[in-house]
């Protein structure tokens, strides 16, 4: 099965489908129109009804959205493709570079590996099968040689088997890793094709008063999906780096003829598991590159300023209320006192 066929499959799937944002285009022309409508009636009568200068910077703005409406796969879904695509082929080549150093490293490991346990006689015969019949002819027939020709296809057998199951865990785990990879870059196809067919309603909507922050709503959704792909890239890239260092401090060990190289290293499978439960965490750091800020989150926040604020003024004031009444009561006491 390979993988990249089906991520290129879904990049497809995305061009098939980016057509169909001109069929709700016609519907957001008519929610965009109906609502410009209305909008410059209000501007323009608020400004009738406080006797001002009508501003017409402000009423272009739904016209403005209208022709990104008319031309929207091309004006709006072009303009941000283009300049995010940059940034995606970025990313794949660091991952390409990174995965085709860590196949070679681990070439090279594994090679190594195989050199050191030959060079061991206690353990040559377990994957070399012309060491293992080397010892078998240099062993009798005794009691003590047929006890440790048992215990030789023992732990043969025992090697092999461990390393069977190895080899399948790693590729379980390889899989699973490449299936959580197309889960993010699935939905996140998914979310694009949602996004981009639905976008001119939005924009359209985005033309009547009071739903203004549904555009920049939209275009923060649709950037923070659309680099899904590229954050999930670098984290590949940085799983790949990590195991080719690891590879390579264990080939600089293993050109030390004495080193006993360690049958158990699982490393590489342990940073597997790691990248599979990484991969769902795509979504939450790229939600971190990207944020939306408007004027309901600055009145908000000055509302709650003003209000501590308020707070604050009014425990003042009635500390100094009850100061200046505290005087006035003493110095009225002390006037009745001296009567």
């Amino acid at each position: 099965m390979e993988f990249n066929n089906l991520h290129e499959i879904l990049r497809g799937l995305y061009d098939e489908m980016l057509p169909m944002s001109e069929t709700m285009a016609v519907v957001a022309k008519g929610i965009a129109g109906l609502g410009a409508l209305f909008y410059v009636a209000l501007k323009v009568w608020q400004a009738l009804a406080r006797a001002e200068p009508i501003d017409v910077f402000p009423l272009l703005r739904p016209f403005a959205i209208g022709l990104c409406i008319m031309f929207f796969p091309t004006v709006v879904l072009g303009t941000i493709n283009g300049v995010l695509s940059p940034i995606v082929q970025g990313t794949h080549s660091m991952l390409e570079g990174q995965v085709l150093d860590l196949n070679k490293l681990q070439q090279q490991k594994d090679e190594l590996e195989r050199e050191a346990m030959l060079r061991n006689p206690a353990t040559a015969y377990l994957v070399s099968d012309e060491e293992f019949d080397k010892k078998l002819d240099d062993l009798g027939w005794g009691f003590e040689d047929i006890a440790t020709m048992v215990s030789m296809y023992r732990d043969q057998a025992v090697y092999q088997l461990k390393q069977e199951i190895k080899q399948q865990l790693r590729e379980v785990l390889e899989l699973l890793f490449q299936a959580a990879a197309l889960v993010v870059d699935t939905i996140r196809t998914f979310f694009l094709i949602v996004l981009s067919i639905l976008g001119p309603i939005a924009f359209g909507i985005a033309v009547w008063d009071g739903f203004q922050s549904t555009l920049t709503q939209w275009l923060t959704r649709y950037i923070s999906v659309y680099l899904w792909l590229p954050v999930a890239d670098l984290f590949s890239a940085m799983l790949a780096k990590i195991n080719a260092l690891s590879i390579g401090r264990d080939i600089e060990l293993l050109s030390d003829p004495n080193f006993v190289p360690d049958p158990e290293n699982s490393i590489y499978l342990i940073f597997m598991i790691i990248g599979i439960v990484g991969y769902f965490t795509v979504p939450t750091v790229t939600s971190w590159i990207i944020q939306a800020g408007g004027a309901g989150n600055f009145t908000r926040n000055v509302s709650q300023a003003a209000m501590r604020t308020g707070n604050v003024g009014a425990a003042a004031a009635g500390a100094v209320v009850g100061n200046i009444g505290g005087e006035l009561l003493d110095n009225k006491s002390g006037g009745q006192k001296s009567n």
